[in-house]
């Protein structure tokens, strides 16, 4: 270990047992004050401030300054974290094309996930009403809407986190909401309305099978035509 690294590491020890002490909470709880964290962990105040730095860039912690404040418990949302994923896919020089792979290939395994899962009738009920809506839309003009109630809806309906971070990162990332996909003519509007009425069809008939069929035909298989003609 360089003397660095060992200046370093109570910070990070320092860091870890307050994630400790944050997930052991709810979040907004205070975890305590500066002086009485320094004194619970066994470290210097100063140690404890360069941790709640490190943490505060994380999206855990906040710190309140002042009458009642002290150090606050969060839980990071994806707006703290899609633009780090963004610029880390942007530093790696990663294309879009890959971030659109990625994404037509979470929404293939979200639909289908979305089928079998145990909801309260109540969102698939709110899913038949889009489905219904979907089929007297104006396409060109209201697929961003449909589309990000469509993501929202399944993504309540299947609670998988990092699924939803890679896909709105993605998406961010790259041209491939289906808005901008109708503007560059890689999907007909009713190509695309006629495939979403399709999906949720086939998720309302709780078929995983049928939803990851109808998303890989309506949605994967357009994009893979799209980038094999993309110019890199």
């Amino acid at each position: 270990m360089t003397l660095s690294q060992s200046r370093a590491q109570p910070v990070h020890n320092t860091a870890e047992a307050l994630r400790q002490r944050i997930f052991a909470t709810h979040p907004g709880d205070q975890i305590g004050s500066l002086g009485e964290l320094a004194r619970d962990l066994g470290v210097g105040i100063v140690t404890v401030q360069q941790a709640a730095r490190l943490l505060e860039h994380e999206g855990l912690l906040e710190v309140r300054r002042g009458p009642g404040g002290g150090y606050f418990g969060r839980r990071p949302d994806i707006a703290t974290l899609e633009p780090v994923l963004t610029a880390y896919m942007r530093s790696q020089s990663a294309s879009w094309q890959e971030a659109l792979d990625i994404t037509s290939l979470l929404f293939i395994e979200l639909c289908a996930a979305a089928a079998v899962a145990q909801v309260p009738a109540a969102l698939r009920e709110e899913l038949r009403e889009l489905g219904e809506r979907l089929a007297h839309c104006h396409p060109e003009r209201d697929v961003a809407t449909l589309e990000a109630e469509l993501q929202d809806l399944l993504f309540r309906m299947v609670n998988r986190p990092l699924f939803k971070l890679l896909t709105w990162a993605t998406l961010h990332y790259s041209p491939g909401n289906p808005g901008e996909m109708l503007s560059r003519g890689w999907i007909a509007p009713d190509q695309w309305q006629a495939g979403r009425q399709r999906i949720i069809a086939a998720i309302l008939a709780q078929d995983a099978a049928l939803a990851r069929f109808e998303a890989d035909r309506s949605n994967r298989r357009p994009i893979l035509r799209a980038l094999a003609s993309a110019p890199v």
